[in-house]
């Protein structure tokens, strides 16, 4: 079987860490799992991307970066026409277009398309007006895919109704954002040694982009009315926010509490050295920092930011989940957070439900049935419309 998994670039992201990761394991267990990049930039492309070979356009444009989902619709489908994947991948929301733009491109000849469902499809952070061509757009998704893979149970009803598909066209999957060894060096301490002694005050840290939706501005402002003194929060990521960020932090008189890191590969294996993990999206799928947080065995404060979000903090009991966009819930969750998990047994079986081992044979067993119903023929929803 050949799995074709498309994505723009090596720029830091969720979706496309977690992708490079399944096309490394499927290829590790003999699958020919070929890989497009739209342009062949990013910080990822020296860690989790080092050594995975790849097919990309011969030439890109000074646009590209800009413009990349018109470049992919462009590009692809000549890599489609050569390759002749059996099933094609698409790994996240951010990809959808382009699945859907290949189902009208190629026709008859696109093979069949699996989409993992990667972020929160209620999107309460739009406003009204837009949520009807929203709603309009989740409808074409489900009529023109094949499949959709949901990362945690509450996701399952979310897509059914969101994408108005039956039952059978979803499977839900631990999302794979872990691995047995990684999950193993994080609870022995990782790369980072022992736990720090909690005299000098907690240690709070946030993994993310720093983009609008992760909210790091409400994290800043509530962290400022929450932290005591000698709470120090360490910010591990970059993005198009970064410098109004850190001109907040100034504003707020919290140069000597807040720093930030940047792009680090792997931080999940600084967790270790760290209390508290902070997470403040207004929204997410299921977000593998949690996940990393879970086997680290760190204290979470998250906001409620998905339906699966109650499910993996055991609805409370492994960390303390505040309203999205509420700054003085998330403070006072902040100034109540104690140190470290205090269920480490039950945040490591959640742990282990997550795991790139598990996941990837889930997803091809999957991707076998797909395959086995376009052999026989069985029109997909495109034709049956057409």
């Amino acid at each position: 079987m050949r799995v074709l998994t498309f994505l723009h670039s090596f720029e830091p992201g969720g979706v496309e860490r977690i992708a490079l990761r399944l096309v490394r394991q499927w290829r590790a267990m003999g699958v020919d799992a070929p890989l497009f990049m739209g342009r062949t930039d990013g910080d990822m492309r020296g860690d989790v991307g080092a050594g995975l070979d790849f097919v990309s356009p011969h030439r890109t444009r000074p646009w590209t970066a800009r413009m990349e989902t018109l470049w992919m619709i462009w590009t692809l489908p000549g890599v489609v026409r050569r390759l002749r994947p059996d099933i094609l991948f698409c790994a996240g929301n951010t990809y959808a277009i382009v699945a859907v733009a290949l189902k009208v491109l190629l026709g008859r000849r696109c093979p069949p398309i699996l989409l993992k469902v990667s972020n929160d499809l209620d999107r309460q952070d739009m406003p009204a007006w837009f949520c009807v061509f929203y709603r309009l757009w989740l409808k074409i998704q489900g009529h023109c895919l094949d499949h959709f893979i949901g990362m945690e149970a509450p996701m399952a009803e979310e897509i059914r109704v969101g994408l108005g598909v039956s039952e059978g066209r979803i499977t839900i999957i631990p999302d794979p954002a872990l691995s047995r060894p990684l999950i193993e060096a994080l609870r022995t301490g990782g790369m980072t040694g022992a736990r720090p002694g909690l005299g000098a005050g907690r240690r709070f840290v946030s993994i993310g982009r720093l983009t609008p939706q992760k909210n790091i501005g409400l994290m800043l402002r509530a962290f400022a009315r929450g932290a005591r003194g000698g709470d120090t929060l360490t910010v591990i990521g970059d993005g198009p926010q970064r410098a109004m960020l850190e001109g907040l932090v100034e504003d707020r008189g919290l140069g000597a509490q807040v720093k930030f890191r940047g792009y680090l590969p792997e931080p999940a294996y600084l967790l270790p050295s760290f209390d508290v993990l902070l997470l403040s999206s207004d929204y997410e799928g299921v977000p593998a920092v949690i996940l990393e947080g879970l086997a680290a065995g760190l204290a979470i404060v998250a906001t409620d930011c998905s339906r699966s979000m109650a499910t993996l903090l055991g609805h409370g009991g492994m960390g303390a989940l505040v309203p999205v966009g509420d700054e003085r819930a998330l403070a006072g969750a902040i100034a109540r957070a104690r140190p470290f998990c205090q269920d480490l047994a039950q945040t490591l079986a959640q742990a282990h439900r997550f795991t790139i081992e598990g996941a990837s044979r889930d997803y091809l067993q999957v991707m076998s049935k797909l395959r086995r119903v376009s052999r026989r023929h069985v029109p997909n929803a495109l034709e049956v419309a057409s």
